[in-house]
């Protein structure tokens, strides 16, 4: 069963098929990701959406507060792992008010995609997530496809899915 709280793009179709009546489509669904570039949080790189042209991307809204990130995290490293690959890429981007404990929240996780540190909201108001975790997965052309909305369990098995039906 799909996470109702997901959307996606009908397969040839520019308009937004939501899973469940009452949900909005998400304005960016079916449209170009905004770019960002940003340093990690460890300060090792910096990671632009423009570098992930030709790969699947997923950019990971969360926080440390946030209960359901904190068993997203694991899930997705999971899919880093399996699908790093075949040209998948993950972006986690941390929407927590300060940067202290956001290396450690990871650390902890044993995340080792990278990760950025929205300081003042810029990338979150172009993006626009509705709720921690909000994750976008995009094809190879940067554009919008699904929209996770939350986090719930075996959500991992529609992500995956949907980044086969992407490859």
């Amino acid at each position: 069963m799909r996470n109702p709280a997901s959307m996606r793009l009908q397969p040839g179709s520019e308009s937004a098929v939501p899973n469940i009546s009452h949900e909005a489509a998400h304005p960016l669904l079916g449209k170009q990701a905004p770019d960002f570039a940003q340093k990690t949080v460890t300060g090792s790189k910096t990671i632009s959406l423009r570098e992930l042209s030709g790969k699947v991307a997923i950019v990971d809204f969360w926080a440390t507060w946030c209960e359901p990130c904190r068993r997203s995290f694991p899930k997705l490293e999971a899919i880093s792992a399996k699908y790093g690959s075949n040209g998948v890429k993950i972006v986690g981007v941390s929407e927590d008010d300060e940067k202290s404990g956001v290396g450690d929240f990871a650390a902890n996780l044993g995340t080792n995609f990278p990760l950025v540190w929205d300081e003042n909201k810029t990338i979150a108001a172009k993006w626009q997530p509705r709720t921690m975790p909000c994750m976008f997965v995009l094809d190879r052309g940067g554009k919008v496809r699904f929209v996770h909305v939350g986090y719930h369990d075996d959500d991992e098995v529609t992500i995956e899915r949907e980044i086969r039906s992407l490859l």
